[in-house]
């Protein structure tokens, strides 16, 4: 099967797995007025042209035609969800990786920090603890809002770049289409197309924002409440294991199915990183 943007049928095509990833079931005359939108005032493509292309797509086995009905096969919403996670950019990993991360080195930092100071001073536990409780909202509060700011500036203008990029080599691709009729229509309905996914990605990358400064936030006040509530030394123990639990179970986890890579492997690496920030972010607060 080829994908290839060549033609006015494959930028249909792409319309309606983005419409149908979800698994919805819907008419065509839905299909071709949700098509008329993205158009906007232009008209792209009439009935006759969305029929091709469903056709096009039912040999390729990717949607099943019911009468007036048409819905994605298991092939297509896998297909649909690949032109999603690329052009909608829906997929928050980094953010929840960079969230996990952070948290746990955030609060790990501040657990030794904490533990080191009732070892080498003579204020009470008590008195430490109040100063873990300020000290670790101030600092996870720090973290999550640049994280949030970081990734929502910094996805926004990522995203817009690389959908403006895979416009520029769809038109390049569209450009040498023989039929003049054809060309133009092609080039207007990805124009508007791309005009309707950069609004999305706004959205999208407000809400991956969110997930990482939440993430963040969470990842790190798990293990620090548990350091002050519990008993004194028994909580360096649990709280640690907790930190333990977040970066060596569900970050690597989470990285193993996202990348598909050994979950070894991928726990090496957590562990190489995580001690590294730890121990350079001790140092310098110890400078």
């Amino acid at each position: 099967m080829s994908f290839e943007i060549q033609e006015l049928p494959d930028v249909i095509r792409v319309i309606v797995l983005l419409n149908l990833s979800k698994g919805a079931r819907i008419k065509k005359s839905t299909l071709k007025s949700r098509i008329d939108k993205v158009c906007v005032s232009y008209t792209c493509v009439d009935m006759g042209e969305l029929d091709k292309a469903l056709k096009e797509m039912a040999v390729e086995n990717l949607i099943e035609e019911k009468g007036e009905f048409v819905c994605l096969t298991p092939q297509g919403q896998k297909l649909g969800r690949e032109w999603e996670s690329l052009l909608l950019k829906k997929e928050p990993i980094m953010e929840v990786v960079a969230g996990l991360v952070d948290g746990s080195v955030t609060s790990l930092v501040v657990i030794l920090s904490a533990f080191i100071a009732t070892l080498t001073t003579t204020s009470t536990f008590l008195g430490t603890t109040s100063a873990v409780i300020f000290a670790a909202f101030l600092t996870l509060s720090a973290v999550s809002i640049t994280n949030f700011s970081s990734f929502l500036l910094g996805g926004i203008t990522e995203d817009l770049n690389d959908i403006m990029t895979l416009q520029n080599l769809m038109n390049y691709s569209l450009s040498d289409i023989p039929d003049k009729k054809e060309r133009d229509k092609s080039l207007i309905l990805v124009q508007k197309l791309f005009t309707l996914l950069g609004k999305e990605i706004h959205r999208s990358n407000l809400y991956a924002a969110i997930i990482c400064g939440v993430t963040t936030f969470i990842a790190g006040i798990i293990p620090i409440a548990t350091y002050i509530v519990l008993p004194q030394y028994y909580n360096v123990a649990i709280s640690l294991a907790l930190v333990g639990t977040i970066a060596g179970v569900f970050l690597v986890r989470y990285r193993s199915k996202k990348t598909r890579v050994n979950w070894k492997i991928t726990l090496a690496e957590t562990l190489v990183i995580v001690i590294i920030a730890t121990i350079a972010s001790l140092l310098l607060g110890a400078a």
